[in-house]
């Protein structure tokens, strides 16, 4: 997935992946994935699906601060 928020470009395909959270299993209407991204040049993103009942029922793609990514990765230290 790619998009374009505030002028910068978030790319699924050419940004480093850092880790995956997934919740429930594929097909479950409230399971959901989130992966967490850096980029080239520093920032993070997650990008995120899921079931029609969970948090992300359409594909989202969302910049994140270091802080956060940093917070992210602490508070799911299973993933992957």
């Amino acid at each position: 997935m790619q998009k374009t928020i505030r002028k910068r470009v978030y790319d699924t395909e050419t940004a480093e992946k850092l880790s995956t959270y997934n919740v429930g299993f594929f097909g479950d209407p409230a399971g959901y994935s989130e992966t967490l991204y850096k980029t080239e040049d520093g920032f993070y993103f997650l990008h995120a699906l899921g079931g029609e009942e969970s948090p992300y029922p359409k594909e989202t793609l969302k910049p994140v601060s270091a802080a956060n990514a940093q917070r992210w990765l602490s508070d799911h230290p299973a993933a992957d």
